[in-house]
């Protein structure tokens, strides 16, 4: 194991994100992490589901070892076989962008392990520093991916049931997976995009939902464009990362993009399922009136979370049935 959750921990202020400084968002990342990996955080972010058994491990990528969090179904009786047969194969990438970890979403992600029942695999990324630009959490997800399915028998899942989700920047960097996916394997059964950014260009803020939710409920805007700052180096190519600006966005797994109404990235989320769906490609695009961004991750506050996790669990219970 690599990582432990906290017992305690104090949530930080939100800091001005348009003045931040390295040493600042290093600072208030670690704190703000700190807080999401806690038992304190759990009655915002929800009690993991007993019925699956949660554990950090690393897996060795090119370059670096990378930890994951690693979400399990545990038997729930006599002659159950959910733990004794191979299993689907669930990749998971946390939002957050420049702050985040896996453990905010054990709510989720136990629960998609236990109720489905798979392996589901939540990628631990590098986050967005002045050092690390996105480029690097994207090659974090597929390598993840790749791995995991090429040692298929060792972590006993079934690699013909694979599918890929995330949520905000996580949704991005599942985007992209599912598109390198299409020319280089594994066939993946289902993309699930939740309040995804879908463009980092200079683009980002041309859409209605930004300027309508730009400050509230939360002040979106600030962090989007300190995302934006550090996600792509200067002279880099930001559409290279953007999956709204893909060539092609046909032959890609079926899609459920989860778009809460009340967010900031409602347009991404739209604008990317109409250009799936233009493109061929099978696409539900799921709206929630009145809910926020990270909506999914917030049960303790956002009652729509249980409505939108059953969702999920019905469309990757149907696209990973064997």
């Amino acid at each position: 194991m690599s990582r432990t959750t906290t017992t305690t921990a104090t949530r930080p202020p939100e800091p001005d994100f348009e003045a931040l400084t390295t040493e600042e968002l290093r600072a208030y990342r670690e704190a703000e992490n700190r807080w999401r990996a806690s038992d304190a955080a759990r009655a915002v972010l929800g009690e993991p589901d007993p019925g699956a058994a949660t554990g950090w491990q690393r897996v060795a990528l090119p370059g670096r070892d990378l930890p994951v969090r690693v979400y399990r179904p545990m038997p729930r009786g006599d002659g159950d076989t959910a733990t004794r047969t191979v299993l689907p194969l669930l990749v998971h990438v946390h939002g957050g962008g420049f702050v985040g970890t896996a453990a905010q979403c054990d709510w989720t992600s136990s629960h998609l392990a236990a109720r489905l029942p798979a392996l589901v695999v939540s990628v631990e990324h590098r986050l967005l520093t002045p050092g690390s630009p996105l480029a690097n959490a994207v090659d974090d997800g597929w390598d993840v991916l790749r791995y995991v399915v090429r040692h298929a028998v060792r972590w006993g899942v079934d690699p013909a049931r694979v599918a890929v989700f995330g949520e905000s920047c996580g949704a991005l960097i599942s985007a992209l997976t599912a598109i390198r996916a299409r020319g280089a394997g594994p066939e993946l059964k289902a993309q699930v995009l939740v309040n995804p950014l879908a463009d980092v260009t200079a683009t980002m803020d041309d859409h209605p939902s930004i300027a309508e939710y730009a400050y509230h409920p939360t002040r979106a805007l600030p962090q989007l464009r300190l995302l934006r700052r550090l996600a792509v180096p200067q002279g880099g190519d930001a559409r290279a990362l953007s999956p709204l600006y893909a060539d092609d966005l046909s032959g890609l797994a079926p899609a459920l993009v989860v778009v809460p109404t009340q967010d900031a990235l409602a347009d991404h989320g739209r604008r990317y399922a109409e250009r799936l769906r233009a493109a061929g490609t099978p696409v539900t695009l799921s709206e929630y009136r009145g809910a926020r961004h990270a909506f999914l991750s917030l049960p303790g506050v956002e009652p729509q979370a249980h409505a939108a996790r059953a969702e999920i669990v019905r469309f990757l219970r149907t696209a990973l049935a064997e």
